[in-house]
């Protein structure tokens, strides 16, 4: 494959391929490709490595009202085509987001996404209103797969309603663009997308990670200081590819794809699924350049196809009207 110019540009004069995207509300990416919040830090940290204005977006460490110090340790660990973290949400506080990266962010021309988690919807709405016009912060993530003190310690993301509440409260609070993080831990991801939707949200990013637990080698006690942690990379693929395909159907704003993106053919299945755009995640780890290089060949396999675009690769896969949910249970049946 032929390299490629920044921003699709093909060399030698070849008419370039169109990567933008709209997010909504002005939020205009120069190409699909982001990175995911809790694998690039702040961006700040790949600088030496990784030419972060050639991403589409970066979406930064989820950051919360007050500074959190994180679970106990063990925090992470490898599993069978993926990993379990456990963090804890790790990060300095609002005020120092703003003081000590704003200014840097402000200095590129990629856009950066501040991912807000919170325990209460108190809270997201307090961190939201001081990120509200502070130069370099493009937009809004919310991470609604948190505890909700009001609910008795049930992520907002596991309730329709509560997530249209936080997802409502939120956008009173801002004119920043709004993309709400869903969480695969639910039996029907549907009504929770709608909810958002009707809530004044301007796209949705699927999905957080899967719940899960390893064990300590001698088997005596689990392996993680918090017990439980997240599952990405590629296990989590087919569980995301399913909930994108599924909350496609039945919402209007875009949906951005998160879960075990390694390679071209994976940001492919998941614009076929409906996706407008892919965050690679924990890939990067491994491969701190895969995201520029995924846009270099996503230019270049619509350059082979002969489009302008990307647009016509979006939706491919979806049916004409929307099917039956995979909750039913019906698919599994021997």
């Amino acid at each position: 494959m032929k390299e490629l110019e920044p921003d699709g540009d093909l060399p030698g004069g070849t008419r370039p391929v169109d990567l933008s995207v709209d997010l909504g509300r002005g939020l205009v990416l120069a190409n699909p490709i982001l990175v995911a919040s809790g694998t690039f830090g702040y961006g700040v940290e790949y600088g030496e490595v990784v030419d972060v204005e050639r991403l589409g977006a970066i979406c930064c460490k989820g950051t919360t009202l007050r500074p959190r110090i994180g679970n106990a340790p063990p925090r992470v660990t490898e599993t069978p085509g993926g990993m379990l973290n456990s963090i804890g949400l790790q990060n300095p506080g609002v005020e120092a987001v703003i003081e000590k990266y704003a200014p840097l962010w402000q200095a590129w021309r990629v856009p950066v996404l501040v991912n807000v988690a919170g325990e209460s919807i108190a809270d997201y709405v307090e961190v939201v209103r001081r990120l509200d016009g502070v130069p370099g912060v493009a937009g809004i993530e919310l991470n609604i797969s948190c505890p909700n003190v009001g609910k008795g310690g049930l992520q907002f993301a596991l309730d329709a309603d509560a997530a249209g509440a936080v997802t409502a409260a939120v956008r009173r609070a801002t004119d920043l663009p709004l993309l709400v993080k869903l969480s695969p831990n639910v039996s029907d991801v549907r009504p929770i997308a709608r909810a958002i939707e009707a809530a004044g949200a301007d796209a949705l990013t699927a999905v957080n990670t899967l719940s899960g637990i390893a064990l300590a080698p001698d088997r005596s006690r689990p392996f993680l200081g918090n017990v439980f942690g997240g599952l990405s990379g590629p296990a989590l693929k087919p569980v995301a590819l399913r909930i994108v395909y599924e909350v496609t159907q039945v919402v209007e704003i875009p949906v951005v794809a998160i879960g075990g993106v390694t390679e071209l053919a994976d940001v492919l299945d998941f614009l076929a699924a409906g996706a407008v755009a892919v965050q690679v995640g924990t890939a990067i780890f491994a491969d701190p350049i895969l995201p520029l290089r995924l846009v270099d060949e996503l230019a270049g396999e619509c350059a082979r196809r002969g489009l302008e675009s990307y647009r016509p690769l979006i939706g491919t896969a979806l049916p004409p009207r929307p099917g039956a949910p995979s909750a039913r249970g019906v698919e599994y049946r021997p």
